[in-house]
């Protein structure tokens, strides 16, 4: 099956680490020229090199903050300077803080909301005028947008809107045969899972080993995903072999979730 990706221009933010790395890495493999977003400058272009080094293809690193609408803006027109336009958004963020309602306060929300949701409208809003009719928009969220997790409320509730927007846009957006998609990880090995781990190991005064055996056990595959595993769906998704789907949310959790739809 042929990806046709060769020569194709992508965004990818929060890129230099986690699912975001991975996947920038997995379309510079296919050939994409990569621009990829940190809100810190080292991280950003130590990531770049990697993926450079490993694929042979121009990967950009930008820094920017992705809950800041101004650099957005800014690293978007980097992006349109200096490849002419986008045939793919990636649109991915930092999760916020895990607890209870009763533990935040109208801050929390208004940063989650800034961060996790209103980043996707101002993503979309700014690339929206670049990208080439045929083109891709996709978002990473979460497993919790089908079945709730338990102390992360604020993802549950942010992840569950970025749904609604992208199923609308991808309406709108038919037209132009531009397809939105959102994929939603499971229990994937990156440090923002092994740092909900911990958190969850010390509010139960348990072991990290202890809360990863709980949740494997719930797993039908017996096992956390490789990040890589993740970015191939992104990839296939981005591709030219993806002509029919838009609008859907897609689950790489490895049976994880328990709802039927």
């Amino acid at each position: 099956m042929e990806l046709e990706l060769q020569g194709k221009v992508a965004f990818v933010a929060a890129g230099s680490r986690g699912l975001g790395k991975a996947i920038a890495l997995q379309l510079a493999a296919e050939g994409v020229r990569v621009v990829i977003c940190s809100r810190k400058q080292e991280a950003v272009e130590q990531a770049a090199r990697e993926i450079s080094d490993r694929t042979g293809e121009t990967v950009i690193p930008l820094k920017g903050d992705v809950s800041k609408s101004e650099d957005i803006k800014e690293m978007m027109d980097q992006t349109v300077k200096r490849f002419g336009g986008l045939d793919i958004l990636l649109c991915n963020g930092g999760g916020p803080p895990g607890g209870t309602f009763e533990t935040f306060d109208d801050n929390a929300w208004q940063q989650a909301f800034e961060t996790n949701l209103l980043s996707v409208v101002r993503l979309v809003r700014e690339a929206l005028p670049y990208i080439r009719d045929g083109g891709r928009i996709l978002t990473v969220a979460s497993s919790s947008v089908k079945e709730p997790i338990p102390g992360l409320i604020l993802s549950n509730t942010m992840r569950a809107g970025v749904v609604g927007l992208m199923k609308s846009l991808a309406r709108e957006l038919g037209p132009r045969r531009i397809l939105v998609n959102t994929v939603c990880p499971g229990r994937i090995e990156t440090d923002r899972v092994t740092e909900l781990d911990q958190a969850r190991a010390k509010q139960q005064g348990t072991s990290q080993e202890a809360v990863r055996k709980t949740y494997v056990e719930q797993i039908p595959l017996g096992r956390y995903g490789a990040p890589e595993e993740f970015a191939k769906v992104v990839t296939f998704l981005a591709s030219e072999a993806n002509t029919y789907m838009t609008g859907s949310v897609f689950m790489v959790d490895g049976g994880l979730v328990k709802a039927s739809l």
